[in-house]
């Protein structure tokens, strides 16, 4: 039987078909709350692109998934099954690079995957030699780790992630190191993993722009707690910014001034800038507000940006 349940985003989602599920999941480090009753719900076979600013508990929930850490309340479920943290062969099915990968210098790419893959259960024949070819490393797979750049070292995290053929494989920060080359191979490279196998992938990145073209949908949250999660189609079509641009002695004026404008939570995000929640449209009120106000731009845009929405969301740089 299929049951529903609504998060505390406001978005309800059935239970079944999650390859992530998180209720009410709660952790403190003393007096510093890191997840205040967070509520995930990931599908399957989508590239799910988690994001919040620093210190809002991303990495801390990862963690939790990974039985890393354990949360001090709430429940959790990876495909489909609950999941306590404490039972290793339920990760069998799950991929991860957490951070930056850690690799034995003296050996090569090839033996590193092998010694990464003794650890777990049996990995196919020939599966460490596709996956170096698939990362880009065939041609320095017997070179010595300690010679690999940071980029080459974070593809080869992404290729021991890989070798069991996880249906869920949780990346944080996978495009660390990487060049807009490598990124822009990166990209293809999960959207693939995505499309051939109905695989499941989580991505915790900072890079915004490259989040908006790789994701299906987003969760953001801010201080422990979800503030938005659903469709990245359906954010962008219904979430319109207009920036507006004025001197830095004036930010904080021309911010009171926009309040006043009916759903604008206005948001200053550096160098003058301010972001408000508001139909492109509704460009010209923006303009006309600061105008009466004795405020005048220097600069306009409008459109539907990831990075102005999550600005707009959890409240800024400052946040």
């Amino acid at each position: 039987m299929t049951t529903a349940r609504e998060t505390t985003a406001g978005v309800t989602i059935a239970d079944d078909g999650l390859a992530v599920a998180t209720h009410g999941l709660r952790k403190a480090y003393g007096k510093t709350v890191a997840l205040d009753g967070l509520d995930l719900a990931v599908p399957q076979g989508v590239i799910y692109g988690f994001l919040g600013p620093n210190g809002a508990g991303k990495t801390t929930t990862i963690r939790s998934l990974l039985g890393l850490i354990h949360p001090d309340a709430g429940t959790m479920s990876l495909l489909g099954r609950p999941y306590t943290g404490h039972d290793r062969r339920r990760l069998f099915d799950v991929g991860a690079l957490i951070e930056s990968p850690s690799f034995y210098p003296y050996l090569s790419g090839r033996d590193n995957l092998r010694v990464i893959a003794s650890t777990g259960p049996a990995v196919a024949p020939g599966r460490i030699d596709s996956l170096l070819e698939l990362m880009g490393l065939k041609e320095r797979a017997g070179d010595s780790a300690s010679g690999y750049s940071l980029g080459m070292k974070q593809r080869l995290g992404i290729a021991a992630a890989l070798l069991n053929d996880p249906r869920l494989l949780i990346l944080d920060e996978p495009a660390n190191g990487l060049d807009p080359a490598g990124i822009h191979e990166l990209r293809n490279t999960l959207r693939q993993l995505v499309e051939q196998t109905d695989r499941t992938i989580l991505v915790s990145s900072h890079i915004l722009p490259e989040v908006q073209q790789l994701a299906d949908v987003v969760g953001i949250i801010d201080r422990g707690k979800l503030v938005h999660q659903g469709s990245l189609e359906q954010l962008l079509a219904t979430s319109g910014a207009v920036r507006v641009r004025v001197a830095d002695d004036q930010v904080e004026p021309a911010r009171a001034l926009l309040a006043t404008m009916a759903d604008a939570d206005p948001v200053a995000d550096g160098e003058g800038w301010i972001t408000v929640r508001a139909a492109p449209e509704r460009a010209s009120e923006v303009n006309r507000v600061l105008a009466e106000g004795g405020i005048y731009a220097s600069g306009l845009e409008t459109g539907s940006d990831l990075e102005a929405i999550f600005l707009s969301l959890t409240g800024g740089p400052s946040a």
